[in-house]
């Protein structure tokens, strides 16, 4: 079981950076940020921040360079909020779910389209029977009465 300690720092840190990206990073680069979650080693050393963007590529490359360079307030921040000995360091990165969504729906569409191509084939003919498999009343008889 995780550390509860831990994961109320991770809800903390999520909460000032979000806070922080809001009213006092002002980057032009920046573009319509979500911080999605935060991931912190068991040691509080290490914290792992997982954004969105709405945009385009381009917008996504833009914030990734804001967020880089507005890393040591963000992480000095952190830590007087805190009251941490050791401020964590904050690696920022992409959530890949947005695009895993999307992706899986995809995938569900294409299968969608699939069956119902297959179910619109006229002349379903089978290869052997309807009903391939042995039925009960079917089945060989023992030789156990020998």
């Amino acid at each position: 079981m995780a550390n509860p300690r831990i994961a109320r720092l991770q809800d903390q840190i999520r909460v000032i950076v979000a806070q922080m990206l809001q009213s006092r990073i002002k980057d032009p680069r920046l573009g319509f940020v979500t911080i999605t979650d935060v991931r912190l080693t068991g040691d509080a050393r290490e914290a792992t921040v997982f954004y969105t963007v709405m945009g385009k590529e381009d917008d996504l490359v833009a914030t990734a360079a804001a967020l880089e360079s507005a890393k040591g307030l963000l992480r000095s921040t952190v830590g007087k909020r805190l009251g941490l000995r050791y401020a964590p360091t904050l690696d920022f990165v992409p959530d890949a779910t947005s695009q895993t969504a999307q992706d899986m729906e995809e995938l569900i569409a294409r299968a969608r389209k699939s069956d119902e191509e297959l179910a619109s084939r006229k002349g379903h003919d089978y290869a052997s029977e309807p009903d391939p498999y042995r039925q009960d009343d079917e089945a060989p008889q023992d030789d156990e009465q020998e």
